[in-house]
């Protein structure tokens, strides 16, 4: 791999320059850094944006899915048929716990507004553990996401490039897309939606599941 030092990058500069850039290109960029580059998914309702953009870009490189467990019929189809038609280098990962054992434990999907430690906990088995997990056996020094600007307020204090709480380098090639493009973006290469999605670490539209505020 290279020497580069990644911690030595202005990315100030390089977010000025990035913006000028189609996501493809961005993670070209990323991958010619010559460094250990790893995406990830959730097969979000629009997740085959970032599939499709990061294997034109690079085919090989790993894609990271955190199967909870408590994905709707939906999102397991779609999945499916996403791998099916992308073929991208997935790397699954799987919590150590079955959902139905941790449902006859927890009582189910726990609210994090009625009991956020219980959440918390819920969270870190069935996300950011498999999550780590996967970073561990990876080793990335770039971690390719799909987040976006408009997604949450704490998104908002993010870029194109920014640090994750880890040491990795975090590149988002669709940060300043609106969902305007996205959708275009989805129907000009006839990919596949999750309608029905339902993330039991969010629960609502707007939350954090901690996989891009946790260390």
């Amino acid at each position: 791999m290279s020497t580069l030092d990644l911690q030595s990058l202005n990315l100030d500069q390089l977010n000025q320059q990035l913006k000028e850039l189609s996501p493809v290109e961005i993670v070209r960029w990323a991958v010619g850094l010559g460094k250990t580059v790893m995406g990830s998914t959730s097969f979000a309702p629009n997740a085959a944006v970032m599939l499709h953009i990061t294997t034109q870009a690079d085919p090989n490189i790993p894609i990271v899915w955190v199967d909870s467990g408590y994905n709707v019929p939906d999102t397991y189809r779609v999945a499916e048929t996403l791998m099916e038609q992308l073929q991208p280098n997935m790397q699954i990962y799987i919590p150590q716990i079955t959902a139905e054992r941790r449902n006859a434990i927890m009582g189910g999907i726990p609210h994090p507004d009625d009991d956020p430690e219980v959440h918390e906990e819920f969270t870190r088995q069935v996300k950011l553990e498999p999550f780590q997990l996967a970073v561990d056996n990876i080793k990335p020094d770039i971690w390719l996401s799909g987040i976006r600007r408009e997604e949450t307020e704490f998104r908002k204090t993010l870029d194109i490039l920014s640090w994750d709480n880890r040491g990795i380098l975090k590149v988002a090639p669709i940060f300043y897309w609106t969902e305007d493009q996205v959708e275009a973006y989805m129907e000009a290469h006839q990919l596949p939606s999750c309608r029905h999605y339902f993330d039991p670490t969010k629960v609502e539209d707007g939350r954090e599941c901690g996989l891009h505020t946790s260390a």
